[in-house]
């Protein structure tokens, strides 16, 4: 971030200074009001200034999540990886949901090359809103035997960007659109306000739509019986995901995978002195970053179906064969 009176940049927690930009700009109902607030860092603004500095704050971060930057195109191979072994799960399980804090495409870029079709809570084909119902949706398609039984499609997950995206823009709900939310092409200089959702100072801060909903889906996903979470890449600072993490452990059946190269967070110290079996930390260079993880530690399941399928030729033949020493009759 850029002081007026200086060109250096100053060091700061854009999303804590995006926080406070909403929370100054929330105390101000209405868009002709001044906020006026004495202090070590007096502060007088309006709420169109507010406005014009959250447009501006979150294109300015919104610019910066704009990945892969040209020349770092091969970043993509990573998700690709991960995408392909995701859909390795044989059809009978649920689908697979990948929830991300992250404001970046790239999990939407990795889907289009390898031909993914995501259910990320948007529909339409020229205009894309916001539908969070959409998720109950799934996709079949007619097999050719003559039972007539359908297959479901197999290259199919579901996105949940709990923090909003880039390409998120905020409109004015109709009935045709309830949550005023619209899905294009990111816009580093659009006018319309990015949906970006600062992460929360406190938990006791208020959700609004839809995130709230998102989260809610979030929290039912983690409660279902045998649910595993793998947390990858995420260092534990929004309480509100902490404690639907809280929650989940509460079930039985639940189990987390947290991936880091170098764990440090109060929440994980916490988790590993609980001595639960059902937590599993992955650390150090290898093994808790995602490359590590996709390479060595999460399965491709064709190979493991292949092996079972060659073992069980394997063992048919054994059995189908004589026994040393046997001949067959007329030999």
């Amino acid at each position: 971030m850029l002081d007026r009176e200086s060109p250096e940049p100053l060091r700061v927690n854009f999303e804590l200074v995006l926080g406070t930009l909403h929370r100054w700009r929330s105390a101000l109902l209405e868009s002709g009001g001044r906020l006026h607030l004495d202090g070590p860092a007096s502060v007088d603004t309006t709420a169109n200034d507010l406005d014009e500095s959250l447009r501006r704050a979150t294109r300015a971060l919104a610019g910066v999540c704009d990945l892969p930057v040209a020349g770092s195109e091969g970043s993509l191979i990573t998700h690709k990886n991960f995408l392909r072994k995701l859909l390795t799960r044989p059809l009978n399980l649920k689908r697979v949901n990948v929830f991300t804090l992250n404001y970046d495409t790239l999990v939407e870029q990795a889907s289009d090359a390898e031909g993914v079709v995501l259910l990320d809570g948007f529909v339409g084909t020229q205009r894309r809103v916001l539908r969070p119902e959409s998720y109950e949706q799934d996709l079949y398609f007619p097999a050719e035997t003559t039972e007539g039984r359908v297959h479901r499609f197999d290259r199919v997950l579901h996105l949940y960007k709990l923090h909003g995206s880039v390409t998120w823009v905020a409109g004015s709900p109709t009935l045709d659109n309830p949550y005023g939310v619209q899905s294009t092409a990111f816009d580093p200089d659009g006018a319309q306000p990015l949906l970006i959702y600062p992460t929360p100072a406190k938990y006791g801060e208020t959700l609004g739509m839809p995130y709230s909903e998102l989260f809610r889906r979030f929290s039912g996903a983690l409660t279902r019986p045998q649910s595993v979470l793998f947390v990858i890449g995420y260092g534990f600072g929004d309480e509100h995901v902490n404690t639907i993490i809280r929650q989940a452990l509460a079930v039985p059946s639940f189990t987390v995978v947290i991936v880091d190269p170098a764990p440090k967070s109060a929440f994980v110290r916490a988790l590993r002195e609980q001595k639960d079996r059902r937590i599993w930390i992955g650390e150090g260079p290898t093994l808790g970053t995602l490359a590590g993880f996709v390479e060595h530690v999460l399965p491709d399941l064709r190979d493991e179906d292949i092996r079972k399928k060659v073992l069980a030729t394997h063992r048919a033949l054994a059995k189908a064969s004589p026994a040393v020493g046997e001949t067959s009759d007329g030999d």
